[in-house]
């Protein structure tokens, strides 16, 4: 029997399908009777699924990172699908391609990196240039812009969405440089590189997206300086001189800042061109990726709106299928 993808399924079907469970909580509903609210994942997509009456004994044979068989209905619920689940078992990962169930780049990687080696190659500034390279030639830098998504849930939460992610920065700052000449782009196009570059430690993607210990600790930001700094060391050893110290002092600070604002998580606020000019891009490509994959996913395909997005408080016009 062929597989049925979360993309693929429709209100009031019967289901049995195994896919891998991303996250497992207990909660209670308005009774205070406990219940299994699982998220469980494809390649094409997550679903909610719910298995009412249990405890925490009855479903500790299913942890977050499992494979799982589940039994249920599939159910449209407010605008979204989900799963009341009858049954859901541990299945043993032998046998299980890992790629059916991780989201996929919609570019290939490895072109991507190819565009990334030839964007470094392009730089003027040698010292930039050389520190670049110094990144894209470590090997466990290169392998994790092969498979990281950008983020867990919402912008590039896909392999390789980090990497995509980034070459879509730098294309951008590179059409934008000609409109303010006053701007060191090369310089933007290094915290293009490196902006998320702490996230190859901040996430775990080898079998699902989960934060790691010193993701959840330090996060992305400070992890990204600590790589810079990791690099600037490879770089004088290979050059036999410093890293020019206020180079150094403007790429952290573009990575420290790039979040825009204390309210998101950045511990400054831009205080150079190139850091808010990093900013509005990081932002522009990760809000319009985050609402192209609602409007792409989302089930509901006989309406012109998406459910209510509560971390956005709206929904999303996909408008109809007949020519404007």
């Amino acid at each position: 029997m062929a597989r049925r993808f979360v993309n693929e399924l429709g209100d009031g079907e019967q289901l049995e399908e195994v896919f891998l469970l991303v996250d497992r909580q207990l909660r209670a509903n308005r009774n205070a009777d406990m219940y299994l609210l699982a998220q469980l994942r494809d390649r094409t997509g997550q679903i909610s699924g719910l298995l009412w009456n249990v405890d925490e004994a009855s479903v500790a044979h299913v942890q977050a990172g499992d494979y799982v068989r589940v039994r249920g209905k599939v159910q449209l619920y407010q605008g979204n699908m989900q799963i009341i689940l009858t049954r859901i078992d541990a299945v043993a990962p032998s046998g299980i391609d890992p790629a059916e169930f991780l989201p996929q780049a919609s570019r290939q990687t490895s072109e991507q990196f190819e565009r990334l080696g030839e964007i470094v190659n392009g730089m003027n500034n040698a010292d930039l240039r050389k520190i670049a390279q110094c990144f894209l030639d470590d090997e466990e830098i290169r392998d994790g812009l092969m498979k990281a998504p950008a983020g867990i849930r919402m912008h590039h939460a896909y392999q390789g969405g980090l990497l995509e992610h980034i070459v879509n920065l730098c294309e951008a700052a590179i059409r934008l440089a000609d409109l303010y000449p006053n701007i060191d782009f090369e310089l933007v196009l290094m915290g293009a590189i490196l902006h998320d570059i702490g996230k190859l430690r901040e996430l775990a993607y080898e079998t699902s997206f989960t934060y790691t210990d010193e993701g959840q600790l330090i996060g992305h930001l400070v992890i990204g300086v600590e790589m810079l700094n990791e690099q600037i060391l490879r770089f004088e050893a290979a050059t036999g001189r410093e890293f020019p110290r206020e180079l150094a002092l403007r790429i952290k600070h573009m990575l420290l800042s790039h979040h825009g604002t204390y309210e998101f998580g950045s511990p400054k606020l831009p205080m150079t061109p190139e850091a808010i000019a990093l900013h509005h891009l990081d932002n522009l490509d990760a809000k319009t990726n985050e609402f192209m994959s609602l409007i792409d996913s989302d089930p509901n395909s006989d309406s012109n709106w998406t459910p209510y997005q509560s971390n956005m408080q709206r929904k999303l016009f996909k408008g109809s299928n007949s020519d404007w």
